[in-house]
C-alpha cells in the first residue's frame, strides 16, 4: 500500500525509484500502481516525473 499524503507519497516514490527501479513504468508495474493516478496526485502538489533523473521534481 502506498501513502495517501502527497508529500509522503513523493518521498516514498522517489526513494523507490532511486533504490529499486530504473523507471516509473517498472515501479508501477511491480507495485500495481496506476501510473496516471500517481502522476495526477503528485502533479497536484507541483511535481512531475523526470525520466532523465528518474524521479519526481
Amino acid at each position: 500500500m502506498i501513502p495517501n499524503d502527497p508529500m509522503i507519497l513523493l518521498s516514498f516514490i522517489n526513494t523507490k525509484l532511486r533504490d529499486e527501479y530504473k523507471s516509473l513504468d517498472l515501479l508501477c508495474d511491480d507495485l500495481q500502481i496506476d501510473k496516471a493516478e500517481l502522476e495526477s496526485k503528485l502533479s497536484a502538489v507541483d511535481y512531475t516525473y523526470n525520466s532523465e533523473l528518474n524521479r519526481f521534481v
